[in-house]
């Protein structure tokens, strides 16, 4: 071998070949896991990946074995009979027992090469690393529990510093799921403003091990990526509205859609959620129809705008026509909303509505306690100081 030969091989072995190496294993967890769409047989867990890679999920009951103990079941991420290759993981488990906790593993593989037909290239296989660090774990909804516990914020606009403080202890309190009631962000112009904004926060205090239901605020809908909500906060019914139910509480969650006439010149011609507003009002009276609503003794509904008066703005004055007088029919224990930046209860009759309407500040956290018999409801602020307290009886003890 010539000594250029020489030369130009320990150059290779130097710097070509662990550059290489590096590539293998470059896919790595940019923001997540957080666990969507929890039902009692199923939830969704999605997280996003520095590169472009093909995804899996590994499952094993919480039964004290050790996750190496055996082979799990691999759950893989497909759309349409296709594995995608993406940086956003989208993946469904199905065929689970109500109320019974999981242990999961995310992995994901990365692309290094693309070249159709003729060649696909993947890295190195990469997973959460279950021997330095606590294995996730989440707990499937259950219809015959006694009771339910779970925090709320909205509002929060970005503010990541207040949202930490507010969610720091959230594993400690024995919560069942956490809820995002909207405004989250000002608007979304890219998903990093997600990741930034609150959901690293939510992935260092609480989301690998806490179910999370998201509603769409007024300002979800704005912003040049507002399209992709939907994509990172996917539903069980796969629209920005949907239903669940844990312990005697039934869950409706609403999307309130845009605060001004959909014709406002700030929203381009973008905007059609009058129509969204008019798709959701029919679909909620088919839910308030269905036995599994109407058998649940208590019945809670979710919606970032509160409905308004003739003096409000265009989207609260169409939630107080479309929502209220289907929801006055239905039984319904509480609202819980935000919007306004300030608290308030609003008692029944208040607003033409036969339930009472907590609106959270976008300062505090609301603490919720749910069983047959009673509501309870404290809102906390940043400090850990209890700012409000209420005791509601439910209409099932009426």
């Amino acid at each position: 071998m010539t000594k250029k030969n020489s030369l130009l091989s320990l150059f290779i072995c130097i710097f070509l070949i662990p550059a290489f190496s590096q590539n293998l294993t470059s896919s790595r967890i940019a923001c997540g896991p957080w666990i969507q769409a929890v039902g009692e047989t199923e939830f969704t867990v999605v997280w996003s990946t520095t590169v472009k890679s093909i995804a899996w999920v590994e499952v094993a009951p919480d039964d004290g074995t050790h996750f190496y103990g055996e082979t799990r079941p691999k759950f893989y991420e497909s759309i349409h009979g296709r594995r995608p290759i993406t940086t956003l993981h989208t993946i469904k488990i199905e065929g689970l027992q109500p109320g019974i906790s999981y242990r999961y593993r995310v992995y994901q593989q990365a692309l290094l090469e693309d070249e159709g037909n003729k060649r696909v290239i993947f890295g190195e296989g990469y997973g959460d690393d279950i021997l330095k660090n606590p294995v996730y774990k989440v707990t499937t909804l259950d219809s015959q529990a006694k009771s339910c516990r779970f925090s709320m914020l909205n509002d929060i606009h970005g503010n990541d510093s207040l949202f930490s403080k507010l969610t720091e202890n959230s594993l400690e309190r024995d919560l069942d799921f956490m809820l995002f009631n909207g405004d989250m962000l000002t608007q979304i112009e890219s998903p990093q403003q997600i990741f930034d904004g609150y959901m690293k926060s939510a992935e260092k205090n609480f989301t690998p091990f806490l179910p999370l239901f998201t509603v769409r605020g007024n300002h979800e809908h704005r912003g040049s990526a507002s399209w992709e909500f939907m994509n990172y906060f996917p539903s069980s019914t796969n629209k920005s509205y949907y239903t669940f139910r844990h312990g005697p509480a039934f869950f409706i969650a609403l999307d309130c859609g845009e605060d001004k006439p959909d014709n406002d010149i700030r929203y381009y011609g973008l905007s059609l959620t009058d129509q969204l507003r008019e798709e959701q009002a029919l679909w909620l009276e088919e839910v308030v129809s269905s036995d599994e609503f109407q058998q649940a003794p208590v019945k809670i509904v979710i919606l970032h705008m509160p409905p308004g008066t003739e003096k409000d703005w265009h989207g609260m004055r169409e939630i107080s026509r479309l929502f209220v007088p289907i929801l006055n029919k239905a039984s319904i224990d509480l609202m819980l909303s935000g919007h306004l930046h300030r608290h308030f209860f609003i008692q029944t009759e208040e607003r033409g509505n036969n339930f009472p309407i907590l609106i959270n500040s976008n300062i505090q956290r609301l603490d919720v306690f749910i069983d047959e018999n009673e509501i309870k409801l404290t809102t906390v602020d940043q400090t850990g100081q209890i700012q409000n307290n209420y005791t509601l009886k439910t209409k099932f003890t009426h």
